[in-house]
């Protein structure tokens, strides 16, 4: 039960009640904010208020209050003339503002002129160029390539390569690599569905598997290899006498354990290793492994940059 009579044993200089007390002596103490937390919450409060007019914050009808603080950026027209421009704050405007600071840095553009006037066994040679490749070639290829073959250049099975395996479709050389990135690359492998029937397509992916190990040669491989090296299948015509490969056919190599298509390892039996290799043969692949050309779309100096970068994910072999 609640009395709100004064304790009568509260004295001066005690710590202050309420005046409220429960049971007899059960007491609520009245200790104000410290004054110097008041403050600061005022002075927040009403920091919030100009930072509302002072940047982009909150909605107006249709639109919402621009803020009245500016960045300043440098853009480049068609005909490599600076223009110097000023926008409202906004995020894109601020990356805009440090790209253009970062472009202008005098370090960055001594050490991006030796870059460009070296040649690659020179890049990889020398320790400090090969640390600004790896430190701006990583923002390049977040920027324009890790959105297929991943942040770390991992790839994804049947889509796209992986380049840190170094296993090159096209040739993993640094002009091979600059190749690819000036010119694209369009992936392609004919259909062999209306071609093999199905138990010689069985035959021919069981080949296949035995090049990499991945099956013990057989009667049915037998028969594979005589489809894959003849006249019926030619496979050999872009894999190679050896299997090993084209490059300038961008064919894989057969022999190793790097599967850029099929999803073969994580394939637990014969029978469906088979399967997935079968439905590859007999689709073909066209027209889903494209690469598009770089070439206009970055400047020569970031393309090279991204060939020694990219050749040093797959260990620089």
């Amino acid at each position: 039960m609640s009395d709100n009579t004064p304790n009568a044993q509260q004295k001066s200089g005690a710590v202050q009640t309420t005046g409220h007390a429960w049971d007899g002596d059960l007491q609520e103490y009245n200790n104000p904010l410290p004054r110097w937390w008041l403050w600061c919450f005022y002075g927040t409060v009403a920091f919030s208020v100009l930072y509302w007019f002072i940047y982009p914050s909150w909605p107006v009808g249709q639109t919402w209050l621009k803020g009245f603080h500016t960045v300043s950026y440098t853009t480049v027209d068609k005909a490599g003339q600076e223009q110097e421009r000023e926008h409202r704050w906004n995020t894109r405007a601020l990356l805009l503002g440090d790209l253009g600071d970062a472009a202008r840095d005098p370090q960055r553009k001594a050490m991006l002129a030796k870059v460009e006037a070296a040649s690659y066994d020179q890049i990889v040679k020398d320790p400090k160029m090969m640390e600004f490749v790896r430190s701006v070639g990583k923002g390049l290829f977040g920027d324009n390539c890790a959105a297929c073959h991943g942040r770390g250049g991992q790839g994804v099975v049947g889509m796209y390569p992986n380049l840190t395996d170094d296993d090159w479709l096209w040739g993993g050389s640094m002009d091979k690599i600059h190749e690819t990135l000036v010119q694209g690359r369009n992936g392609f492998m004919p259909a062999f569905g209306q071609v093999l029937k199905p138990d010689q397509l069985d035959d021919v992916a069981e080949y296949v598997l035995t090049l990499s190990n991945e099956a013990q040669p057989g009667e049915a491989s037998e028969r594979g290899k005589a489809i894959f090296h003849g006249q019926t299948g030619g496979c050999y015509y872009c894999h190679g006498a050896d299997a090993k490969g084209v490059p300038s056919q961008g064919a894989a190599n057969l022999t190793d354990k790097i599967w850029a298509i099929a999803d073969v390892p994580t394939q637990k039996t014969l029978q469906d290793k088979k399967a997935v290799l079968k439905t590859f043969i007999a689709s073909g692949v066209n027209n889903t492994r494209v690469m598009p050309a770089w070439k206009g779309r970055l400047k020569d100096d970031d393309i090279k940059l991204l060939a020694v970068y990219v050749h040093q994910l797959g260990g620089a072999k």
